[in-house]
C-alpha cells in the first residue's frame, strides 16, 4: 500500500514537471508586415520601450505571451495610421497604466518610484553615520595590568 502511494506521487510530481518541457511558445500566426526598413527601425525601438504587460520583465519585442502579439499587431497599425510614438505611448499608458512603461513619466504619482531608493540610501547612511558616532562617543575601558591571557 505504502509502495503503492510513493509510486503515485513519484508519477504526479514526474507529469508536473515534464508539462513545461512539452509546451510550445504561442506563435504569432501571420509575420508582420513593413512597408520599409525605417518603419521596421521605429517598431523595434517603440516596442523595446515597452513592457509586456503579461510577462512583466519582458519587452513587446522578446516576449512570446499571445498580448505581446496582440499589441505589437495594434503597435503597428498605429504606426500605418499615422500615430506617432507619443501617441501610441500614451494609447498604451491610458488602456495599461505606466507599468506598461520601461521608464515612467517623473510625476507626483512616480515620485516614489524615482527617488525612493536615493531616499532609502540616505536614510541607511544616516543610521550608520549614528551608529558609528555612538560607538565612538563609548568609553573604552582601562585594560586591568593584572589580568593574563
Amino acid at each position: 500500500m505504502l509502495l503503492a502511494v510513493a509510486w503515485t506521487l513519484a508519477l504526479g510530481m514526474l507529469l508536473a514537471h515534464a508539462g513545461p518541457v512539452f509546451a510550445q511558445a504561442a506563435g504569432d500566426p501571420t509575420p508582420l508586415q513593413f512597408s520599409d526598413a525605417a518603419e521596421e527601425a521605429r517598431f523595434h525601438d517603440l516596442t523595446s520601450e515597452l513592457r509586456c504587460v503579461m510577462c512583466q520583465n519582458q519587452s513587446l519585442a522578446d516576449s512570446n505571451a499571445q498580448i505581446a502579439h496582440d499589441l505589437r499587431r495594434e503597435v503597428l497599425d498605429l504606426m500605418h495610421q499615422g500615430k506617432s510614438d507619443d501617441e501610441i505611448v500614451a494609447f498604451l499608458v491610458a488602456r495599461y497604466g505606466e507599468f506598461v512603461r520601461y521608464k515612467p513619466a517623473v510625476e507626483p504619482s512616480t515620485w516614489l518610484l524615482w527617488f525612493g531608493p536615493a531616499l532609502l540610501l540616505l536614510g541607511g547612511g544616516i543610521v550608520v553615520a549614528r551608529v558609528v558616532r555612538a560607538r565612538s562617543r563609548r568609553e573604552v575601558p582601562a585594560p586591568v595590568e593584572d589580568q593574563e591571557w
